[in-house]
């Protein structure tokens, strides 16, 4: 994976000093400025060829939904893309964005990255799982542009990559924070996808086992919509979930819903994407957030810089890719400590959250003791849930 250090290290003295914890002056909600951290310019990655110079740079973003629409999945990344605009001084006109592509119909992506393509763009991102297959067969119709495939697990090593992130370690943070603060140890999670998705799967098994090492007692019951944007199914899950008992709603979803829905009934969230205190204030304890920037900046840098490997991005949060945000003033006594040992453990490299032998919710066991999960297995090989997961139908 690519490891440009410099960089690496300012973003993550940014963003710590920005996601402080609780007992510190808290910030109010601003995803603009966690996504426009400037970067230095690094001399240490070894050039592949010439570059483009940046004014013959034009990106084209493939987007899922209308990041104007909520502060979910599409807004996040579009974020990261006008942080990346800003940290490298692009024109409004160097970005080409195609939004509400429906990524289950591939003549819609077709189309909308062929536009994008005969608009001039050099660089493609498409931010969602299903562009996948599509953009794999056009980087090899067209091998001299870029193409950059959010989420997803296929590659070739030239001019298509994959690119995501160690999210999991965040929603192991997020996961000690609701076991925590539960009351009925019922902790409610909406899911865009079952297990067949490892990305999604292995989001809600990290949560899983944040909760139980501060809580064993606790379970978090899953409602799955099948759909990675469905406002309407988001909602109902919600309401499913709480009518259940769940006084802590998470969720790996596009909308808020989980949220809003959770603060109407008077019980506590956990965001995802953004800060979810804009929408919630009185129920959020902390959300599970992106910069995507971080990957964005440096990914088209390296093309201009002629420093662009093939390979794809993977980062966490000592890449300051994610992270939790501050948690709420009313969280529990302890939760904050509980928090940091954590972070700490996994930023030394002391726990990988997929650590040694883990039992399932079918009593089977994967891993093995003194081992801990690759990331191909993290990224496409777990299909299987975490002992404390319920699944609702």
């Amino acid at each position: 994976m690519r490891r440009k250090s410099k960089f690496i290290m300012i973003l993550f003295v940014c963003m710590v000093a920005m996601l402080a914890g609780c007992g510190q002056s808290k910030k109010e909600p601003d995803d603009y400025a966690t996504n426009n951290v400037k970067s230095e310019k690094t001399d240490s990655a070894k050039k592949t060829s010439e570059g483009i110079a940046k004014d013959k740079i034009k990106v084209g973003v493939v987007h899922l939904s209308d990041p104007a629409e909520g502060s979910g999945y599409t807004y996040t990344h579009e974020l990261g893309i006008q942080g990346m605009q800003k940290n490298l001084g692009l024109s409004d006109e160097q970005i080409v964005r195609k939004n509400n592509v429906d990524d289950t119909d591939a003549l819609a992506t077709q189309k909308a990255i062929q536009e994008c393509i005969d608009e001039g763009c050099n660089i493609i991102f498409g931010t969602s799982w299903g562009y996948m297959d599509v953009m794999e067969q056009m980087a090899e119709e067209y091998p001299d542009i870029y193409f950059c495939h959010g989420t997803g697990y296929k590659s070739n090593g030239k001019n298509f990559t994959n690119y995501f992130g160690r999210i999991y370690q965040a929603r192991y943070l997020s996961g000690i924070v609701a076991g925590m603060n539960t009351k009925t140890n019922k902790i409610g999670y909406v899911a865009a996808q079952d297990s067949s998705n490892s990305e999604v799967t292995g989001g809600i098994d990290a949560f899983a086992m944040g909760v139980a090492s501060v809580n064993p007692d606790a379970e978090v019951y899953v409602k799955i919509t099948h759909s990675w944007y469905a406002p309407e199914a988001e909602k109902a899950a919600s309401l499913q979930l709480l009518d259940m008992g769940c006084d802590v709603m998470a969720q790996h979803c596009d909308t808020p819903y989980p949220q809003t829905t959770a603060q109407d009934a008077g019980v506590y969230g956990i965001g995802y994407n953004s800060d979810m205190r804009k929408e919630t204030p009185d129920a959020c304890l902390c959300s599970v957030i992106w910069n995507w920037s971080a990957y964005y900046t440096s990914e088209v840098q390296s093309i201009i810089d002629g420093t662009y490997d093939g390979k794809n991005y993977y980062g966490g949060m000592a890449e300051g890719l994610v992270d939790i945000t501050d948690l709420a003033d009313f969280c529990a006594d302890g939760t904050q400590e509980k928090v940091d040992e954590a972070r700490a453990e996994i930023l030394s490299g002391k726990c990988n959250v997929f650590d040694g032998k883990i039992e399932t919710n079918t009593g089977d066991t994967i891993g093995k003791k003194g081992k801990t999960l690759d990331d191909d297995t993290i990224t496409g090989g777990i299909n299987w849930y975490y002992k404390n997961v319920k699944i609702v139908e």
